[in-house]
């Protein structure tokens, strides 16, 4: 990680403001449009931040859904060494995204910019898909989850044509929903809580 990379946060006092709350949040309209208010928002050194919860890292997670054989599957993956937060190596995920850099500064939407990068960067989606934001993500239990503030998107895919494009996306791939249900002991906080709360 860059010491000086400048990564895209709100202030812990606006969610205090909007409502707390922990864990998954469906209710968007109200946080989303203080949230993605650019005058709540700034970038701040990333080396910083991940160790101060009086900010908040916005992150896009993306869920790549597609329906196969009459069935619900979704892209699944384990975390390898080459990302970038060593806090979920090893962990299975079903969402997709990471932080918003500086360099997603152009144009009127930051986020929706970082969000397209971090999509592009990990995988190849090679199909029409339309997403939708379908909740919020704030787990204060851990050490990585109180500096973080999850974006949920769930892009449903035309069909099930995605794959990785990053070495470190493992095991990559789609699979039935009650497959992936059957394994989420493995997952990261964040999937489990899109599982639990989504289907």
């Amino acid at each position: 990680m860059a010491k000086d990379e400048e990564v895209l946060v709100v202030p812990a006092s606006l969610l205090v403001e909007l409502g707390p709350f922990s864990g998954f949040e469906s209710a968007v309209d109200r946080y989303l449009p203080a949230l993605l208010d650019r005058s709540n928002q700034s970038f701040r050194a990333r080396s910083i931040v991940e160790d101060d919860p009086s900010f908040k890292q916005l992150i896009p997670y993306v869920i790549l859904e597609c329906n196969d054989e009459q069935q619900t599957r979704l892209f699944r993956y384990t975390r390898g060494k080459g990302q970038g937060e060593k806090r979920l190596h090893a962990l299975q995920s079903i969402g997709i995204g990471g932080h918003i850099s500086i360099e997603d500064a152009q144009g009127d939407d930051w986020y929706r910019n970082g969000m397209q990068r971090e999509l592009s960067e990990e995988v190849v989606i090679e199909c029409g898909g339309k997403d939708q934001i379908v909740g919020l993500i704030y787990d204060d239990t851990t050490e990585v989850g109180r500096v973080h503030l999850g974006i949920v998107h769930v892009m449903q895919l035309s069909s099930c044509k995605a794959s990785p494009r990053e070495d470190h996306l493992l095991d990559a791939g789609f699979l039935p929903l009650d497959e992936i249900k059957l394994g989420a002991s493995q997952m990261e906080t964040w999937s489990q809580l899109c599982l639990k709360n989504l289907y």
